[in-house]
C-alpha cells in the first residue's frame, strides 16, 4: 500500500464492527423516534386523545423520555467510535499526516454514516409505525375507526431529532482530530473512565432522595394550585423532581461502586467489580437511561391493565342492566318498542322502570382565572347559576332502584358511584336551584348522598319539590330516565346493539352534543367570551371534535356522546374496540421503549467484551479457570441487566401506587385501583421474563466473544 488512501481504507476494514456499532446506533435512534411521533401525531390518535388531557400530557412524558435516551445512547456510541479510532488517529499523525487530511477522509465517514443512517431510520419509521399498527389490528380488533394516517408535519420532529445526531457526530469528530498530543491520542482508546470511591451510605441516601423527589414532584403542582391558587408554568413542577434524579443517580454509582452484598460480597466479586468501575462513567450513564425508559415503558404499560380491569369491575358493579335517557322531545323507543325488539331477540326483560328528569340549574363555586406578570392565577367565585344537572323526583329513584327515598320539601340529595370517581365532575353539596326557563328559585339543604353506580350525578328531591320545579320547563329542558334488566344479561349482545341503534337513528340534530355540553354555562360563555367552545357549529374555529351519528362506533362517540346508553352487555364485549385507539397506542409506546432499552443494554454488555477482552487473556494466562471468568462476565452482564429492571419497575410502580392513592377524594386506594394494580404485577413479570430471556441471549454473545465457556453448564 502507497498510498494514504489505501491505509486508511485498510484500517476502515479493520475495525469494521465500530463502524457498524456507530451505523446501527443512529438508525435505531432515528427509527424509533420517528416512529413514535408519527404515531404520537398522527391524526387517528389525536382525534380520540382529548385536548389537554391527561393521555396526551403522559404520551408527551414518554416522548421526552424516549429522546432523551435515545440522545444520550447515540451520544455514548459516537464517543465510544471515537476513543477506538483514535489510535488510527494518532498513527496517522505521527507518521506525518495533516490534521486536514485527516478531517477530510473522517468528515466523507461522518457524512456517510450519520446522514445514511439517520435517513434510512426517517424513512423506515414510517412504515414501522404501520407494521405494528396493522399487527395490532389484527391481532386486537380492527374497525374503519383504526385506520391509521400520519400527518407529514410528524417528520419535522424526527428531522430535528436527526439533525442532534449529524450534529453530535461531527462536533465530536472535529474535537477528536484537533488534540495536539499524538500521545494522548495514541492511547485515548486505552483510558478508563473510573469512578472516584463511593461512600457505602450513597445507597440509603440514594433511597431516601428518591422517594422525597417523588413525593415532592408529585404533590408540589396540586401545593401550587390549591394553596397558592396560582397555575405555574408546565416545566416548573419537573423541578422538584431533582430530588429523585440525583438520588437515583447514587443508587447507581453505589451499585456499580459497592454492590449490595457488603465487603464479603464486594471481595468475592473483586475482579469484576473492578472492572465496572474502571468504566463507571459510561456504565452509570447507560443505567440512567435505561432505567427512565424502563420506567417510561412500564407507565405506557400499566394503562391497559388499569383501564381494562377498571372498566370491567365497573360493568359488573352496576346494579342494572340496560340504562339509557333521552331528552323529552326525541322521539325514542318506550316501553312497547323495546318489548317488542326484546321478543324478537329471544330476550327476557325481567324488570322495567322509567322516570322523569329535569335539567335544572345548580349554584357552585367556581375558579376564575386571573393572567398576571407572575403568570395565571384563580380565585373562587360563588355563582347561583353555576351549571346545569339532572334530578329525579324520590318516587322516580325508588321506581328506577328499587331504592326507597324519604325526603321533605327543601330537602336534596345527590347520587354516586361506590369509588367516588364522580365528584371530579360532580359536587353533592348545593344550596340553590334554579328553574333557568322561568327563573324560579329553590333553597335547598343537601341531605347526604345516595350510592348507585348506574346512576350517578344526579339530584333527588320530595315528589312535591319535583313538581314544582317542573313547571313552565318546556321539553328542551326535560328528560326521561329508563332502567330495566333482563335474563342471562351476557348473551343479550345483538339486543344490545339493535337498541343502540334504533336510539342513535332516532335522535334529532339537536341532541348531537358532547358529554361537557352544557347550557347554563353556554349562556354565560355567549355573555363574556361571545361564543362557546363546545357548539357544533364552532368546531373549525375551536378544533374540538363533533358528535356524528354516522359515526355511531367510533371511540369519540361512545366515549362522549351525552346520551351514550349503558347496557352492560355491549358495553363489556364492545370494550377494546370502544378504547382500542387508546390501548394500541400506550402498547405501541411500551414496545419502543423497551426495545431501546433492549438494544442499549446489548450495546451496553458487548462493549465490556470489547474492553476487557485483553483483562480476560491476562487472567486466562495466570490461570483463572472458566468458571471462574464464567462468573466475572455473569457478575458484569448481570448488573448491566438487572439494576435498571429493579430500580426502574420498582420507581415506577410506587410512583402509580401513589397517583392512585392521592387520586381519591378522600385519599386512598378503592378496589378498583387494587385490582389494576395486580393487574399490572403481572405485566411486570412477563416483562420481566421477556428481559431475562434477553439477557441470557446477551450473556452467550459476551462470552463467546471473549471464548469464556460455562464449564458447569457446559456451554
Amino acid at each position: 500500500m502507497r498510498h494514504f488512501s489505501e491505509v486508511y481504507a485498510a484500517l476502515r476494514r479493520q475495525n469494521r464492527r465500530q463502524y457498524a456499532l456507530l451505523t446501527g446506533c443512529c438508525f435505531f435512534s432515528v427509527l424509533l423516534i420517528t416512529a413514535y411521533v408519527c404515531m404520537m401525531r398522527s391524526p387517528t390518535i389525536l382525534n380520540v386523545l382529548p385536548e389537554g388531557g391527561d393521555s396526551r400530557k403522559q404520551v408527551m412524558m414518554i416522548f421526552v423520555l424516549a429522546v432523551l435516551g435515545c440522545g444520550v445512547f447515540t451520544t455514548y456510541a459516537s464517543g465510544l467510535f471515537f476513543r477506538q479510532k483514535s489510535r488510527e488517529t494518532g498513527i496517522f499523525l505521527a507518521l506525518g499526516a495533516t490534521r486536514r487530511q485527516l478531517w477530510a477522509r473522517q468528515s466523507r465517514e461522518l457524512a456517510a454514516i450519520s446522514l445514511g443512517s439517520c435517513a434510512l431510520g426517517a424513512a423506515l419509521g414510517g412504515p414501522l409505525a404501520w407494521l405494528l399498527w396493522q399487527v395490532f389490528r389484527m391481532c386486537v380488533v380492527d374497525t374503519e375507526e383504526m385506520r391509521l394516517t400520519f400527518n407529514p408535519a410528524a417528520y419535522s420532529l424526527s428531522l430535528a431529532f436527526s439533525l442532534f445526531v449529524v450534529l453530535m457526530l461531527f462536533y465530536m469528530g472535529v474535537r477528536s482530530i484537533r488534540r495536539t498530543n499524538i500521545i494522548d491520542v495514541v492511547q485515548e482508546s486505552h483510558k478508563s473512565e473510573p469512578i472516584r470511591a463511593v461512600p457505602r451510605w450513597y445507597g440509603l441516601a440514594g433511597i431516601g432522595l428518591l422517594i422525597f423527589g417523588g413525593l415532592l414532584g408529585y404533590l408540589m403542582p396540586s401545593f401550587f394550585v390549591r394553596t397558592l391558587h396560582w397555575y405555574p408554568p408546565d416545566w416548573l413542577p419537573s423541578v422538584f423532581y431533582l430530588p429523585a434524579l440525583v438520588g437515583l443517580y447514587y443508587i447507581l454509582l453505589h451499585t456499580v461502586v459497592n454492590g449490595w452484598g457488603g465487603k464479603k460480597r464486594l471481595y468475592k466479586d473483586l475482579i469484576s467489580t473492578s472492572m465496572m468501575k474502571f468504566q463507571g462513567r459510561q456504565t452509570v450513564r447507560n443505567m440512567l437511561v435505561m432505567t427512565l425508559l424502563i420506567a417510561g415503558a412500564y407507565f405506557g404499560s400499566f394503562y391497559t391493565p388499569m383501564l381494562g380491569t377498571g372498566a370491567m369491575i365497573g360493568y359488573d358493579a352496576r346494579p342494572i342492566d340496560y340504562v339509557y335517557r333521552f331528552r323529552a322531545d326525541q322521539d325514542i323507543p318506550q316501553e312497547d318498542e323495546v318489548r317488542e325488539l326484546a321478543e324478537k331477540y329471544g330476550v327476557t326483560i325481567t324488570s322495567y322502570a322509567q322516570a322523569p328528569m329535569l335539567r335544572l340549574a345548580v349554584d357552585g363555586t367556581m375558579s376564575v382565572e386571573e393572567k398576571g406578570t407572575l403568570g395565571t392565577t384563580w380565585h373562587p367565585e360563588y355563582r347561583e347559576t353555576l351549571c346545569s344537572e339532572l334530578f329525579l323526583s324520590a318516587s322516580g329513584y325508588t321506581a328506577l332502584t328499587g331504592e326507597p327515598v324519604d325526603l321533605q320539601s327543601g330537602e336534596i340529595m345527590g347520587v354516586m358511584d361506590s369509588d367516588g370517581g364522580a365528584r371530579y365532575l360532580f359536587n353533592p353539596d348545593v344550596s340553590l336551584v334554579t328553574n333557568y326557563v322561568t327563573g324560579q328559585r329553590f333553597g335547598v339543604t343537601a341531605m347526604g348522598e345516595l350510592e348507585n353506580n348506574s346512576l350517578p350525578q344526579r339530584f333527588v328531591v320530595s315528589d312535591g319539590d319535583f313538581a314544582a320545579m317542573s313547571e313552565g320547563l318546556p321539553a328542551a329542558w326535560q328528560e326521561v330516565q329508563v332502567c330495566f334488566n333482563v335474563e342471562n344479561v351476557e348473551e343479550t349482545y345483538d339486543f344490545a346493539k339493535a337498541l343502540f341503534y334504533e336510539i342513535v337513528d332516532r335522535s334529532g340534530p339537536e341532541a348531537a352534543l358532547l358529554d361537557v355540553w352544557d347550557p347554563v354555562v353556554r349562556d354565560y360563555d355567549l355573555l363574556h367570551k361571545g361564543y362557546y367552545a363546545y357548539d357544533p357549529e364552532n368546531s373549525a374555529e375551536t378544533g374540538v371534535e363533533v358528535i356524528d351519528y354516522a359515526q355511531r362506533d367510533s371511540s369519540l362517540f361512545r366515549l362522549y356522546w351525552q346520551y351514550m346508553p349503558q347496557f352492560r352487555a355491549l358495553d363489556k364485549a364492545d370494550f377494546v374496540k370502544t378504547t382500542a385507539v387508546f390501548l394500541i397506542l400506550f402498547i405501541f409506546i411500551a414496545i419502543v421503549c423497551f426495545a431501546a432499552v433492549i438494544v442499549i443494554a446489548y450495546t451496553r454488555c458487548m462493549t465490556i467484551a470489547l474492553t476487557h477482552r485483553q483483562v480476560y487473556d491476562d487472567l486466562r494466562r495466570l490461570g483463572a479457570p472458566q468458571w471462574y471468568l464464567y462468573q466475572s462476565v455473569r457478575g458484569q452482564v448481570k448488573r448491566v441487566f438487572l439494576t435498571p429492571a429493579v430500580v426502574g419497575t420498582t420507581l415506577i410502580y410506587a410512583f402509580y401506587m401513589l397517583i392512585m392513592y392521592f387520586n381519591g377524594d378522600p385519599p386512598g386506594i378503592t378496589a378498583t385501583e387494587a385490582a389494576g394494580l395486580l393487574a399490572s404485577l403481572g405485566v411486570i413479570a412477563a416483562v420481566s421474563v421477556l428481559l431475562y430471556g434477553v439477557y441470557r441471549v446477551t450473556l452467550r454473545a459476551v462470552c463467546r466473544s471473549l471464548d469464556v465457556r460455562n464449564v458447569k453448564s457446559g456451554a
